[in-house]
């Protein structure tokens, strides 16, 4: 019996979940798992894509935006509420970069990094936040947990340990770990708002960060838990933080990183 009650909160049925960059990559499959845990799902990215995420005959709405641009971020949420006549959660999922030296990235590139992995989830956040306070969004105290909504911020491992190649994008994650503990305080006890410390994570284009499936072994032999990621992984925490059963969860961070990385004095003092 405790097994199934704990099943039922896990349900999402009759919720309303906003998740932003689900039209690819992790972002696509947290939209599918939501759509397959009975939420209704709003998404968005910069270009439609030529199938929108579906399960089993149900399809997420799909906007196109640029999250970057506060009034586009905000039409995103707006649509939920708009369509479904409630909201109960966000997922910040879209961010990303890609690899440049930080002493030739120009000022527009680094820019561009910090507004869509910092500033991005903060509009998105606000807008949120703003139909939970009014009481637009239409959920109900209590419907996601202790209050009535969540936001749920997709960070990095790149946050807490240096990030060669991708400095802007760590500082941005940082950034955004700072962001939730901030947003949580200042928004208690209408909003929760968690951070998921996503670390190496094996997705379609895992060659270009990874390399082949040769290197992408190598790189998981590092990870204590033996193995990278899966978009699953990432969904399956989400899936948590945006029900009841985390309703006293605000403010912290879920670390979703197989127990990080071996340090590398480690493999030095082993030879």
């Amino acid at each position: 019996m405790e097994h199934d009650a704990e099943t039922d909160r896990l349900d999402h049925h009759g919720r309303v979940v906003v998740i932003t960059g689900g039209s690819k990559g992790i972002g696509r499959v947290l939209v599918e798992r939501f759509l397959d845990w009975g939420a209704e799902v709003v998404t968005c990215g910069r270009n439609e894509p030529d199938e929108v995420p579906s399960k089993d005959g149900r399809t997420a709405v799909f906007v196109t935006a640029d999250v970057r641009d506060p009034d586009q971020a905000a039409a995103v949420v707006d649509t939920a509420v708009e369509r479904f006549g409630r909201l109960d959660a966000v997922v910040n999922n879209a961010g990303g970069a890609p690899a440049a030296d930080a002493a030739t990235a120009s000022p527009r590139f680094s820019e561009s990094i910090i507004r869509l992995n910092l500033l991005a989830p903060l509009h998105v956040a606000q807008r949120a936040h703003h139909h939970f306070v009014t009481g637009s969004a239409g959920n109900g105290t209590g419907s996601a947990g202790n209050g009535t909504g969540v936001v749920v911020n997709i960070a990095s491992v790149s946050a807490t340990r240096p990030s060669p190649g991708t400095a802007a994008y760590g500082a941005a994650k940082a950034g955004l770990l700072s962001l939730t503990q901030s947003l949580a305080v200042e928004w208690a006890p209408t909003t929760r708002v968690v951070a998921v410390v996503a670390g190496m994570i094996a997705t379609e284009q895992a060659e270009l960060h990874y390399g082949d499936a040769e290197a992408q072994a190598r790189v998981a032999s590092t990870i204590p838990a033996g193995r990278l990621g899966t978009p699953e992984d990432l969904a399956q925490a989400c899936r948590w933080l945006t029900s009841p059963l985390s309703s006293y969860i605000s403010g912290s961070a879920v670390w979703l990183h197989g127990a990080g990385e071996r340090p590398a004095f480690l493999a030095a003092v082993e030879g």
